[in-house]
């Protein structure tokens, strides 16, 4: 379907937020499935550092795709490469059956951070185009969408845990089970209130160790080794030290979800040491000495990591992370918080609408 001449009238334009987490790998389904005796879960925080999708108008037949930190792309409509770098952007199009479109990707995190910023990207893709066919737009039902198309063209087991954060925003343990006839999920709000998610501020910081992540190596590793059932034991604990966490947290003993997240980061390393490199190792040494916990985000190997952890520790591990941080090409902490919006669209009056 050509739709330029659609968007030559009309301009839309889309905000997702994009996560921290812990527990990932749990919300793919080779694992939550056979952990159902666990109650597999896993734990994630949206970040104000959006990822932002304009649609507009381009030549017909062919498909545009731009985003920071990659080069543009365009395809005719029917000889698309789900194997490029933005394979998934027009896998998205492509479900849609439309051409004639540029879609532009503005992301407030760094490229490939380990943010879920391509998962935050494929909702916020879904969520203009849903709104260019003036169809309701049901957070949970573009969750699913972006998740599927996903795993349909990645080429690799994937989870659901980033598209979810896009989605609802907030802070969130997501609990993994089967349904009737399909997968579900349930939401568990951390915090029942926005003074205790604003308080909560004070006790995260997140940081970019300057160098870009590729989640696929490691999240294979993860995924090999657990189907060969070398590392079942390994996930198991991972599932409870979660279901901890996330209890931590909602009772405010951050020390406690510290001494979590430390083990969590632990268990990982001894699975895949590439998880953390250099500057990531060093980060977490810090955090350690100063009683707070710290992860990589994702799948980790280079990207971001996060801290958690008293008020008072955390400030004193803030500037600790940004002296050892200074010498580090690109390298920073992000100034980043806890966004409790989820997919909003900003219509051509500029005005936004959750």
């Amino acid at each position: 379907m050509n739709i330029n001449n659609i968007l030559e009238q009309r301009t839309v334009q889309t905000s997702v937020p994009c996560r921290v987490d812990l527990g990932g790998t749990l919300d793919i389904s080779t694992f939550y499935l056979t952990l159902q005796n666990l109650t597999p879960s896993t734990f994630n925080i949206a970040l104000n550092l959006r990822t932002k999708v304009c649609l507009s108008s381009f030549k017909k037949r062919y498909i545009k795709v731009s985003s920071k930190g990659f080069k543009s792309a365009v395809f005719k409509e029917n000889e698309v490469s789900f194997n490029h770098p933005m394979g998934l952007m027009f896998a998205c199009a492509n479900y849609f059956n439309v051409h004639g479109v540029h879609i532009y990707i503005e992301s407030s995190s760094p490229p490939r951070s380990a943010l879920g910023g391509s998962s935050a990207a494929a909702v916020a893709i879904i969520s203009a185009f849903f709104e260019i066919f003036d169809k309701p737009i049901i957070p949970e039902q573009v969750a699913w969408l972006a998740h599927y198309i996903e795993s349909s063209v990645a080429g690799v087991p994937c989870g659901m845990q980033d598209q979810l954060a896009a989605a609802f925003g907030g802070v969130n343990q997501w609990i993994w089970k089967m349904g009737k006839t399909s997968p579900e999920f349930q939401q568990v709000p951390v915090f029942d209130r926005d003074v205790d998610i604003e308080a909560f501020n004070s006790n995260i910081i997140v940081a970019y160790c300057g160098i870009p992540h590729v989640s696929k190596d490691i999240n294979s590793q993860w995924v090999q080794s657990f189907i060969n059932g070398e590392t079942r034991m390994v996930f198991e604990q991972i599932a409870g030290l979660t279901t901890q966490f996330s209890k931590a947290v909602k009772g405010k003993n951050f020390s406690k979800a510290a001494r979590l997240m430390n083990q969590e980061t632990k268990l990982r390393l001894e699975m895949t040491p590439d998880v953390l490199d250099n500057t990531g190792k060093k980060l977490f040494k810090n955090a350690m000495e100063f009683n707070c916990g710290a992860r990589f985000t994702g799948a980790g190997g280079g990207g971001c990591l996060w801290a958690i952890g008293e008020r008072a520790d955390i400030n004193k591990l803030k500037v600790l992370w940004k002296k050892n941080l200074e010498p580090v090409k690109d390298a920073e902490i992000l100034n980043a918080g806890i966004d409790n919006r989820g997919i909003q669209i900003i219509d051509n009056n500029l005005k936004v609408r959750n």
